[in-house]
């Protein structure tokens, strides 16, 4: 599994214990799936940049946040799950919400412009 950077780590080590399981799950999907991600802090929360795009993770007060800046890369998982709260470009996953790994897989291919073009 990829290295996490130490800023990255603090990070997840500094939310509420029912969240850093979550939010490790989900850098080391990004970093799995993106590993040519450039690592940063970018907006003070863990962010993965290619040339073709970006998403960023969040801890916010009440749910972790899944950030890609245009509606259209989550698309597939409203489509899936249109009950589940988005924003523009982002989904936000409450400490009892379900996350689907496999369709989120899509939304952050889309997000980091690698999705696969058939």
């Amino acid at each position: 599994m990829p290295e996490v950077r130490s800023d990255i780590a603090d990070y997840i080590d500094n939310a509420p214990p029912e969240r850093r399981v979550r939010l490790t799950q989900l850098v080391e999907l990004i970093q799995r799936l993106s590993p040519q991600a450039v690592v940063s802090m970018r907006y003070k929360m863990p962010t993965f940049t290619t040339v073709n795009g970006w998403i960023s993770v969040a801890n916010q007060k009440h749910y972790v946040s899944v950030y890609t800046c245009q509606f259209a890369h989550i698309a597939p998982y409203k489509k899936r799950y249109p009950k589940q709260k988005t924003g523009k470009g982002c989904i936000n996953f409450t400490d009892k919400d379900q996350i689907d790994l496999a369709v989120l897989s899509d939304v952050i291919l889309s997000a980091m412009g690698t999705m696969d073009k058939d």
